[in-house]
């Protein structure tokens, strides 16, 4: 049986370890401006994978790649004295690329807000092409006959007697 719960409890305190080891312990100069965004955890609590994001350029985002790969030792070796757990989980770190993608997102929706300003500008002081009113017959005494007829049935029926039983 698998307990949701405590793989939840060891990814946060597996974050939180290889967080302050990144900060203490790792001094390796290709580290940069790291920041562990998630860890997830197998049910069977073997492995875990560590989500971060980097600061910088393409080449710094490689070298921090590669930095966290060559401490991957040592951090392992501080969850398994901090975690307590009786198998210490493999570590397999994963560039996180939500904040690039929230970014494009924001991008994006800052080019519609200017395109809806412009629609906006654009539409002040326009009139609609066309007729005022499209659905409007061009024929008014067409109209007129019809109003006619329906004015002479309702005449008519109230002209009738009412009929009782």
């Amino acid at each position: 049986m698998v307990d949701v719960a405590r793989a939840r409890k060891l990814a946060v305190r597996i974050r939180e370890v290889v967080a302050q080891t990144l900060r203490t312990q790792v001094k390796d100069p290709r580290l940069g401006m790291v920041t562990l965004t998630d860890v997830r955890v197998t049910p069977d609590l073997r492995e875990a994978t560590v989500y971060y994001t980097v600061l910088g350029d393409a080449a710094e985002q490689a070298a921090t790649a590669t930095a966290l790969d060559s401490a991957k030792g040592v951090l392992r070796t501080q969850v398994g004295r901090q975690t307590g757990v009786k198998f210490t989980p493999s570590l397999a770190f994963v560039a996180d690329h939500v904040p690039d993608n929230a970014r494009q997102i924001d991008e994006l929706l800052e080019r519609a807000r200017l395109a809806d300003a412009q629609v906006q500008r654009t539409a002040v002081g326009a009139m609609p092409a066309g007729e005022p009113d499209p659905y409007r017959h061009a024929d008014a005494h067409v109209d007129a006959h019809v109003d006619a007829h329906v004015d002479a049935h309702v005449d008519a029926s109230a002209d009738q007697p009412e009929e009782t039983s």
